[in-house]
């Protein structure tokens, strides 16, 4: 179908997840930029112990599930779980179609990228800060 651009500098995580499952589930190739500027709302104490007990829960060394601490790879895995399933069918079709990357790259800077609505509530922590805090 098409390519959608987004910029995730200020985007809100939950929110920007379901607008890409959704448009990926439609057939659009989705590329997601400035992920690491993407915001957890919520207080921030909250968000990194949640993710703290996730990253400590992880499972065995040799078997899942794993939780990467890049960001990229945070967002990445919040799409997953907007998806019906990531493993076969539309959902394994749609999540090859999901593409996140740290800042702007080159081949992208010339095109048109879609801006997310400036919400920033009181309270948020930024993909990039939980990624090195945990």
């Amino acid at each position: 179908m098409s390519k959608i651009i987004i910029d995730g500098n200020g985007a809100v995580f939950g929110r920007i997840c379901s607008f890409a499952a959704k448009k990926a589930l439609e057939g659009n190739d989705i590329v997601i930029v400035n992920s690491e500027k993407v915001i957890i709302s919520g207080n921030k104490k909250d968000i990194l112990k949640k993710y703290k007990i996730i990253k400590t829960k992880g499972g065995h060394s040799l078997k899942g599930p794993k939780y990467s601490r890049i960001s990229y790879k945070m967002l990445k895995r919040g799409i997953r779980g907007m998806l019906p399933d990531h493993r076969k069918g539309i959902g394994k079709q749609a999540f090859s179609r999901i593409m996140c990357y740290q800042g702007v790259p080159k081949k992208f800077e010339n095109e048109k990228i879609i801006k997310s609505k400036k919400i920033k509530p009181n309270k948020y922590i930024a993909l990039k800060q939980l990624s090195e805090r945990i």
